[in-house]
């Protein structure tokens, strides 16, 4: 299932503005503003000015909220995000209620006693930005991300991602039954959409520091609904030892 553009001249737009290059600005524009984010529960919240709103909605990060701020467009960064731009990118700073800077294990600690499987979703969502997919939440598909091949607003999502490890059978229990599995293929299937299964392996590497996210390695596989009907062949020749035999399969589902 390859990219469904929106629009004819969708992927034109998108090969010309890659988004790379568009994380690369967003980066070097919040490092020359000096961008601080504020950590509220389960979010951190961000005040920018225009060239870095126009950069947070290019590159898909956070979610505009409406204030009656003329001078300043907050945005609300889920725990993902905001320790990408802040660990990975170097771009963001984030301070608490009593506006105490946070170092990296400060969020660390913070966003693992929010979110248990925060080390292995955090290490999901970096491994899918680092090869430049826009990734959102994938909660309205019953799964944990959904990544795009480039803005949503040129192009629908194409994977859906669930994001499995160790600890899953004993936190999320999922894909553990074939019943799992087909009801999930189904869903996907219903959305146009082709299941991304991202194993988390931490290879033995307890997550005390963020820096073990570096030994965490991590294994694609995508997984699709097989049609019998779309792949069944009624004869087949078979050339063997330089005799044609006709070989017929006699495949009932």
């Amino acid at each position: 299932m390859g990219p469904r553009w929106k629009g004819k001249t969708a992927e034109a737009k998108a090969l010309t503005d890659p988004m790379s290059k568009i994380v690369s600005e967003l980066q070097c524009s919040l490092i020359k503003v000096d961008a601080c984010g504020l950590l509220s529960g389960c979010s951190v919240l961000l005040a920018v000015e225009v060239e870095q709103t126009d950069l947070l909605n290019r590159s898909c990060f956070g979610r505009p909220l409406l204030t009656t701020e003329k001078d300043k467009q907050w945005f609300q960064l889920n725990l993902e995000e905001a320790f990408y731009l802040c660990y990975s990118l170097k771009c963001l700073k984030i301070v608490d209620g009593d506006n105490c800077p946070k170092t990296d294990q400060d969020l660390w600690e913070y966003m693992k006693a929010i979110k248990v499987t925060f080390p292995y979703f955090y290490k999901a969502y970096s491994h899918l930005r680092k090869k430049c997919w826009v990734v959102r939440t994938g909660s309205q598909y019953g799964v944990d991300f959904v990544a795009y091949r480039h803005h949503p607003a040129l192009v629908h999502s194409e994977y859906a991602v669930l994001v499995l490890s160790e600890v899953d059978n004993c936190v999320n229990g999922r894909l553990r039954a074939w019943s799992d599995y087909h009801c999930t293929i189904r869903l996907c299937g219903s959305v146009a959409k082709t299941l991304l299964v991202l194993n988390i392996n931490t290879n033995d590497n307890d997550a005390f520091y963020p820096s073990c996210l570096e030994a965490y390695t991590v294994e694609e596989r995508t997984i699709t609904r097989w049609s019998p009907e779309q792949c069944r062949e009624d004869h087949q020749t078979v050339i063997a030892n330089g005799t044609k035999e006709k070989l017929v399969l006699a495949l009932e589902f």
